[in-house]
């Protein structure tokens, strides 16, 4: 292999990791691994049988099966009644964990719950339950997601003998939207560690992911004139509030929303706000696509997605300008949850 002139060379590895025979074995496991996915039907309930449960020894096992051989030609060879005892003694663990091992996957019946909707570039979570109808426990069954790098971060759980064990699964979402589940595998090498049994599960469930939240969040842009109806007039005549903005000190005490205040001094946020008798009538927020100052479509979603947090966290009134739709102006968790779907799915 050629090298330029102070480049170091590894003889260790006749490849670089992006050599052409690397890059084709890579390729065919890709495809094999494509392949074998389309063939699962996707489900949010899979029932474990002798049909889609799998084994085969590991390298403790190979090894496990070389010792036995060894032992085996050196008590022909020498005729060790002892040898012959301990070869056959040893055969019938490792067949007896062979059993063991299939068996304790075989008969589970697994259930994905609804996942929540997640942002972009935290952890989405999936919640997998496990049911055992059989009479003995289920010892060292491992859930992790499968076809990522996240794939080694394993969940351990024990699942009691005709009960239930809940695991909860983490995999980072590529990209905002709704998107199906990952393929999910589930392992156990109990009792000796000789063999390793597994299943994979294709679940049909959605995951709907936010987009990423602007950090620092930048303020509110500000609010917009309207006109004000009937109802509104009447309110403002009745020394009502329609709105609420950041405390700003020399606030009468009595304009400070002070449900929202001990829910912020609970949590240590310090995000006091206090009632606006006048502004707030004559104005409302909206948060416009367009109006972002950003050029990237997806950046200004970033920035949308950090402004309805805001908002929804100083308790304000704000509507949502999209692209084909807009949201009217109103606050509350159904209404938070609503732009942010909105956002995603923009």
């Amino acid at each position: 292999m050629p090298t330029t002139p102070g480049q170091a060379v590894n003889p260790a590895a006749p490849f670089p990791p992006t050599s052409p025979p690397a890059r084709r074995r890579t390729g065919l496991l890709a495809r094999w691994y494509r392949w074998w996915s389309a063939r699962l039907p996707r489900t949010d309930t899979l029932q474990l049988t002798q049909r889609n449960v799998f084994i085969l020894p590991t390298g403790a096992g190979w090894m496990l099966a070389l010792t036995l051989l060894v032992l085996l030609v050196a008590s022909i060879n020498f005729q060790l009644n002892l040898g012959y005892l301990l070869t056959f003694l040893l055969t019938g663990s490792a067949a007896a964990s062979l059993y063991l091992c299939h068996a304790t996957l075989r008969g589970l019946s697994l259930r994905l719950l609804v996942p929540e909707p997640q942002f972009l570039g935290a952890g989405a979570v999936l919640q997998v339950q496990l049911h055992n109808a059989a009479r003995a426990t289920r010892y060292g069954i491992g859930v992790a997601v499968r076809g990522s790098h996240q794939s080694r971060e394993w969940v351990w759980c024990d699942v009691p003998g005709q009960g239930s064990a809940t695991v909860q699964v983490a995999f980072a979402p590529a990209r905002r939207g709704l998107q199906g589940a990952p393929l999910l595998k589930l392992e156990t090498r109990y009792p000796l560690g000789t063999f390793r049994s597994w299943a994979l599960w294709r679940p049909a469930a959605q995951v709907l992911v936010y987009p990423r939240p602007e950090t620092p969040a930048p303020p509110l842009p500000p609010p917009e004139p309207h006109s004000s109806g009937p109802g509104q007039a009447r309110a403002r005549g009745l020394g009502e509030f329609d709105g609420v903005r950041a405390y700003q000190r020399g606030d009468p005490l009595k304009l400070v929303v002070w449900k929202k205040a001990a829910k912020s001094l609970a949590t240590g946020s310090n995000d006091l706000v206090s009632r606006d008798t006048q502004q707030s009538q004559r104005q409302q927020l909206w948060l416009d696509f367009a109006a972002t100052g950003l050029p990237a479509p997806e950046d200004r979603l970033s920035r949308l997605t950090a402004w309805v947090l805001q908002a929804d966290r100083l308790g304000q009134d704000y509507g949502l300008r999209l692209p084909g739709r807009e949201i009217a102006p109103d606050h509350g968790p159904a209404h938070r949850r609503r732009c942010l779907e909105a956002l995603a799915l923009c």
